[in-house]
């Protein structure tokens, strides 16, 4: 395996600038927003695609510096009902496929999206309960009109150009566990697969070592995000895991994302790595920071500090035992 980062948190230093710092710390690969909520600051895939030169720049910057380009990011809500919206983010997902291919980069991370309850809906609507019956109605609806026909489509896009697509499990969006990716992946083919972040299997209940193994059996894992999450033990009770209040009311929410380690101990963090290795996943670990208690250096210096403990770099020997 190999130890990256996910660049965007690096927005407001220059492309070489993040670059250096990140090969510094010793790092081996680099995810890079493409757009979406992620923004766009290190790579613009228009202007890259439409300038040769640029473009072998931007490559040779990457691995000058020892770095390998482990996806391009540009989370967003293609399935968004207004049309403006989704529209923008579908072109930023499309731009991001054409661009891995020149890049040779296997894979774009984004998100699922999710829909409204109707064709004149304004807002999504992200059900979460079976019943009344309603709410079952409007997801067997959006799955059928929205969800697989937009996925097939783009899926295919992305397999003819040899890339493969990392929806990440994030909640408010239609994919959000591993059944419901599971569940895509079977209507739409093999080229869809998890961006896996264990911060979004916490915080809804669900363990991050069984996700790897129910994901990693069928192959489904394409690219693996490093974040932790905690939880408070009297604010959930008060608020449960949907809580709706801002990510930066820190002190009553029921849970927030933390740096790797300080919001799950080192041996449950070396539980999910040799869990990807027992499933046969051996890519990019892609730190991801956005722990509200700590600067971006220091929450990015923990971060790899913690993971270089458990991480395995080494292919697999020979069981000289056995």
């Amino acid at each position: 395996m190999k130890l990256g980062v996910f660049s965007v948190l690096f927005g407001q230093k220059s492309f070489e600038e993040s670059l250096d710092y990140i090969a510094s710390k010793g790092l081996e690969a680099i995810e890079i927003g493409t757009g979406g909520y992620p923004g766009n600051a290190h790579c613009n895939p228009e202007a890259l695609l439409a300038d040769e030169g640029k473009l072998k720049a931007f490559k040779k910057a990457v691995e000058s510096r020892g770095l390998m380009i482990s996806a391009l990011s540009c989370h967003g809500n293609p399935l968004h009902p207004q049309k403006p919206i989704a529209q923008d983010h579908h072109n930023v997902i499309i731009k991001s496929l054409e661009l891995a291919e020149k890049l040779e980069v296997p894979v774009v991370n984004t998100f699922s999206g999710c829909p409204g309850d109707h064709e004149g809906a304004k807002y999504p609507n992200w059900p979460v309960a079976p019943w009344p019956p309603d709410y079952q109605e409007i997801l067997d609806w959006q799955w059928a009109n929205k969800v697989i026909p937009y996925w097939t489509e783009t899926g295919k896009f992305a397999s003819d150009r040899n890339v493969k697509i990392g929806l990440e499990l994030h909640g408010g969006f239609s994919v959000h566990t591993p059944a419901t990716l599971l569940r895509l992946r079977e209507a739409a083919g093999d080229v869809i697969g998890a961006n896996l972040d264990p911060s979004h299997m916490w915080w809804q209940g669900i363990d991050p070592v069984q996700a790897v193994q129910i994901l990693g059996r069928a192959g489904a894992i394409h690219h693996f995000h490093a974040k932790d999450t905690s939880i408070d033990p009297i604010n959930i009770n008060k608020h449960g895991v949907t809580d709706m209040q801002s990510y930066t009311n820190m002190l009553d929410r029921a849970w927030q994302f933390r740096t790797v380690g300080y919001g799950h101990d080192m041996k449950i963090w070396a539980d999910i790595i040799s869990a990807l290795r027992l499933v046969g996943y051996d890519y990019v670990v892609s730190i991801e920071h956005e722990d509200g208690l700590m600067s971006v250096d220091e929450g990015f210096t923990k971060a790899v500090e913690n993971l270089q403990q458990v991480l395995i770099k080494e292919p697999l020997g020979e069981m000289w035992w056995v």
